[in-house]
């Protein structure tokens, strides 16, 4: 083998595995999971020791923002990604049709983070400011279609509705991305925020496997009612399989939302951060201290991790290729170790909550390659 990681932890919620074994990669590959001790270290080229660590499938973040060049607010994306322990990210929107060529240039080959897109369903995408959807002339699905024939890095079409975005159009543009989406057989994200359009009317047009991004923000007219109860169109999207996802973002996240949510038994589908330049150094940080945010909420840790590996890799399409240890898929594995020293962590709403442990990521590995973060 060519690496041979012992001592650690394996939590592979593809494969139920929660335990102390240890993990071969071969190739950029994944050699398999084994007994402690069952393969003789000196069997392989190079041993990580991973004592008090947790290894994990590589994290997948599904909603960033990294198209630095084109965008205000578009960050590196292997700051974000194999420099925080994240083997895929998931650029949520920046770009549409129209700049798509530019972002897979300057963006996708240029990294070693694997990056993929929710192409935006206006054909500026982030280019031009923050209210794409405002003008309907911009929407291009057929040539968006086109480029999602050609590219199978696009994972899903993305459409931000919210008043600032939408301006007048209201619905409109969720009607235009859904009939896309249903042609091309991709699922949705849709980030929610300040209504008009109600966020009632978007989640009845939601399907199984599309995904609501900022689904546990604290503002008004969210998925809880004023009395705290889930409203009737979030329930009815959970039963047909409509997927919640954290989006932490700038004002996105809220601790008191998030333990509402866990009362009512609605737990956050995917873990993703809604990461770009204005918020790496804080609120929001990495992928990892979003998790930390989550397990002090008392998410159960295994959850945690399968909402930032398994889960993510099902809505991408690509379950049979990364969010997963089986033997010979990639070779994207993340260790991180559980620090059991104080921490005072915040939420978008600038609530403060006290925890006595956080996550710190000790090694990526990404196709076989190792980053090391001591």
């Amino acid at each position: 083998m060519d690496l041979l990681i012992v001592n650690g932890t394996v939590i592979d919620p593809s494969q139920h595995i929660f335990g102390s074994f240890d993990v071969g990669i071969n190739n950029g590959r994944m050699a398999g999971i084994f007994q402690p001790g069952s393969v003789p270290e000196d069997s392989a080229k190079e041993t990580i020791d991973a004592s008090g660590c947790l290894v994990t499938p590589g994290l997948i973040d599904l909603h960033t923002h990294v198209f630095e060049q084109r965008t205000a607010l578009g960050i590196n994306a292997d700051h974000v990604g194999v420099e925080q322990g994240v083997t895929s990210i998931v650029d949520a929107g920046s770009t549409g049709c129209r700049d798509f060529r530019s972002f897979l240039r300057n963006v996708v080959e240029k990294n070693q983070t694997r990056v993929l897109l929710w192409i935006n369903i206006a054909s500026q995408g982030l280019c031009d400011g923050l209210s794409e959807l405002s003008d309907l002339s911009m929407l291009k699905p057929a040539e968006t279609e086109e480029l999602i024939k050609q590219y199978p890095l696009i994972r899903g079409i993305k459409a931000r509705m919210s008043r600032s975005v939408v301006k007048e159009n209201g619905i409109k543009p969720l009607l235009i991305a859904k009939k896309l989406a249903q042609k091309t057989g991709l699922p949705l994200m849709v980030h929610i925020g300040n209504s008009p359009p109600g966020l009632g009317d978007i989640l009845d047009l939601l399907d199984r496997g599309d995904v609501v991004t900022h689904a546990f923000h604290g503002k008004r007219g969210g998925i809880l009612d004023e009395d705290g109860h889930l409203i009737p169109e979030a329930d009815r999207a959970l039963k047909r399989g409509v997927l919640f996802d954290v989006g932490h973002g700038s004002s996105s996240f809220s601790f008191q939302t998030m333990k509402r949510a866990k009362e009512l038994q609605v737990f956050p589908h995917t873990i993703s951060t809604d990461i770009y330049r204005g918020n790496v150094n804080g609120p929001v940080f990495s992928l990892v201290m979003t998790m930390a945010k989550c397990l002090s909420l008392g998410f159960p840790l295994s959850e945690v991790i399968e909402a930032s590996t398994w889960t993510p890799a099902k809505v991408l399409g690509l379950s049979d290729e990364i969010g997963t240890l089986k033997k010979q898929n990639i070779a994207d594995v993340t260790i991180l170790k559980r620090i059991p020293e104080p921490v005072t962590l915040v939420d978008s709403e600038n609530q403060q909550m006290k925890a006595n442990s956080y996550l710190k990521v000790k090694y990526t590995i990404k196709s076989g390659k190792v980053w090391r973060h001591d």
